[in-house]
């Protein structure tokens, strides 16, 4: 499945499908919280969260794709993502764009 983040596909003839998104809610356990809560004392990274919304995007990504296969699409294009915190320690990751299907 090709994936773009541009609003057409250059070069190719297609028909619009629907718009396709993929989501989950992903949560850090207890004790990587309270080492999360530690980090902003001090500062940098905290490279749990990062691994968590990296995961997260991973997730959403192949949920959105196996909802455009399931319209028989060969591509995304306008790729984009959204987050949300839902709670403390927990994030929403949208992902969504508009599946087609090449015509030439």
């Amino acid at each position: 499945m090709k994936l773009i983040t541009l609003e057409t596909y250059p070069g190719r003839n297609y028909e619009v499908l629907e718009m396709v998104k993929g989501t989950v809610v992903e949560s850090k356990n207890i004790g990587r919280d309270f080492m999360a809560g530690m980090k902003t004392i001090v500062g940098g990274e905290i490279a749990g969260y990062t691994e968590m919304m990296d995961d997260a995007r991973r997730v959403a990504v192949e949920r959105m794709i196996k909802e455009a296969e399931a319209l028989g699409a060969d591509a995304i294009i306008g790729l984009r993502f959204g987050s949300s915190a839902i709670m403390q320690g927990a994030a929403e990751m949208l992902a969504y764009g508009t599946a087609i299907k090449f015509i030439d």
